[in-house]
């Protein structure tokens, strides 16, 4: 797997990018078709399957280009036991609320207890 994070700016009509710890520039007239070719830059750079990309504007003339190769997708699942684990992580996550709704639930009633309202 290997990452590689680009500086990008822009000097009036043309995008230039240049690799942040590593040899790789380009060059072009959109961020769009810049991404493109940082992409297939880094692509052959690097031989792993599977690419992931994040584009984040620092200023209207900046922006930060990181390519992930050898990444697999947040969607993605193999040979199911990547699936069956987000479920089991899931349904965990899901049981917490109900235990701190429970312990909410005794507080209020502990004020009941007590003989007084506050509201009265």
């Amino acid at each position: 797997m290997g990452v590689y994070t680009f500086v990008c700016r822009s000097s009036g009509e043309e995008w230039s990018a240049k690799q942040l710890k590593g040899e790789l520039e380009a060059s072009a007239a959109t961020p769009y078709e810049l991404q493109r070719r940082l992409v297939a830059a880094a692509s052959a750079a690097d031989s792993a399957a599977g690419v992931q990309s994040s584009f984040s504007m620092v200023t209207p003339n900046s922006a930060v280009f990181q390519v992930i190769i050898g990444a697999v997708g947040g969607g993605a699942a193999i040979g199911g036991g990547a699936a069956a684990g987000g479920a089991a992580a899931g349904g965990a996550a899901a049981e917490a609320p109900k235990a701190e709704e429970k312990k909410e639930e005794e507080k209020e009633e502990s004020e009941d207890d007590l003989g007084f309202s506050l509201f009265d």
